[in-house]
């Protein structure tokens, strides 16, 4: 008997095959690691990216030997480059206030906020401007799970709001923007927004391709996610 899955390909990876999303048929009782082997005969420049490429299953992270089951959606993505909480990706600009907006309540006494631009400058390379792609589903759930990390370690913080901007973008344009409120400047607002945006950058399926004079690049992170991610 034969089970049909979908998979989605991100960033470099998707550019390497070709294609955004491809549909495949497997045995049943077929692992992520049977589809991947079947991908890297098909795909050969896949297999040498094993090392540093992350796999998830509907949304989940996964591992090799993760059993698929028919109509199951398979990601395959390189490491990232992220109350009434607020969590989008979006083609739109955005803004701190927008952000500000969704956190404040009238118990709320203070707000921390972050906001990622877009430089003219990486690595000592020049640069034109970023082109922002994202599992955008997956984005959006690993968002809150940042924002549950948070309230862990922060119980006092009232809401958190994260909104990832996707596209083209120009220099000096806003990329990503984070707010996090709380009764008090001492309750954890500060340390929570700093902790969402370095997780962001671990765990969220957003990445960037840096655009300049000397041609074009992916940006990707050296995270690898665990099993208790």
């Amino acid at each position: 008997m034969m089970i049909r899955v979908r998979v989605k390909l991100f960033a470099r990876l998707r550019e390497m095959v070709g294609a955004g999303e491809l549909e495949r048929e497997l045995d049943e009782g077929s692992a992520v690691g049977d589809l991947l082997n079947s991908l890297y005969a098909e795909y050969p420049g896949l297999a040498d990216l094993t090392t540093r490429t992350v796999i998830a299953v509907n949304q989940e992270f996964a591992t090799p030997d993760s059993r698929l089951s028919d109509g199951d959606e398979i990601a395959i993505f390189p490491p990232v480059s992220g109350g009434v909480d607020s969590f989008r990706v979006t083609f739109d600009p955005v803004t701190l206030d927008e952000a500000v907006e969704v956190v404040v309540r009238p118990h709320t006494g203070a707000v921390a906020t972050f906001a990622g631009v877009v430089r003219n400058v990486s690595g000592g390379k020049e640069v034109a401007h970023l082109e922002y792609e994202a599992y955008e589903e997956m984005a959006v759930a690993r968002m809150r799970r940042v924002a549950d990390e948070a309230r862990i370690q922060w119980p006092d913080i009232v809401d958190i709001a994260i909104i990832q901007r996707i596209g083209h973008l120009e220099v000096g344009e806003v990329a990503v923007v984070i707010a996090v409120s709380s009764g008090h400047r001492d309750q954890g607002c500060f340390e929570a927004c700093r902790y969402a945006i370095d997780r962001l950058k671990q765990v969220v399926p957003i990445w960037k391709k840096e655009v300049g004079p000397t041609g074009e690049e992916w940006v990707e992170g050296d995270y690898l996610p665990t099993a208790t991610d």
